[in-house]
């Protein structure tokens, strides 16, 4: 049951999202693209009800229920970048504006990396979070040890996450030979030189 929950509430992210933009940008209904993408949430806290139903009425805590908790850390963590993305694009391709990507190069792609890795720890904390609160809620150790394990998930997840963010700051990418921001970062170069 919490599977089908879990992807239920996948799908209907996507639906909410894809309503809310077309309601935006399609339709010219800003206020009520904005009210369905604010109902977003409601759709974590569906499934974390179910979640606790499900513990409620004797279900054995499995990998399902620890999944959940990592799925609601990750819509806590990242939905909102998610939501703002795909919110630029759609004003890029509608309404015409600019399309603001993320920097490829040098120190300000490592600040970017470091951000979106900040998205991962706020994910496995909420996931520990509800997780213990599982744990908890059983009051069973034996029972509850898959939930235990699903924490150490969530760590090691961020962990590696922090770890390719990490690479950027020791190994900044490099723009190539005479692109644009090849050339910014050589006249950025140029002047701390000669300001010495």
């Amino acid at each position: 049951m919490i599977v089908a929950l879990i992807i239920a509430c996948e799908v209907g992210f996507w639906v909410l999202l894809a309503a809310g933009l077309a309601f935006r940008y399609l339709l010219r209904m800003r206020r009520t693209g904005m009210a369905l993408l604010l109902c977003e949430p409601l759709l974590e806290l569906v499934l974390l009800a179910a979640t606790a139903w499900d513990l409620k009425n004797g279900a054995e805590p499995n990998w399902t229920h620890g999944l959940a908790a990592l799925y609601i850390g990750y819509t806590v963590g990242h939905g909102h970048r998610t939501v703002r993305w795909l919110d630029g694009h759609a004003a890029h391709r509608f309404d015409g504006r600019p399309l603001v990507r993320p920097p490829r190069y040098g120190l300000a792609r490592a600040r970017h990396e470091t951000t979106v890795w900040l998205g991962t720890l706020v994910a496995a904390a909420v996931a520990t979070a509800l997780l213990q609160l599982a744990i908890w809620y059983v009051d069973d150790p034996g029972r509850s040890t898959s939930l235990e394990a699903w924490r150490f998930t969530a760590w090691r997840a961020a962990g590696i996450h922090g770890l390719v963010a990490l690479a950027y700051w020791i190994w900044p990418k490099k723009a190539p030979k005479g692109s644009e921001e090849s050339v910014r970062d050589a006249a950025g170069a140029e002047r701390d030189r000669v300001g010495r």
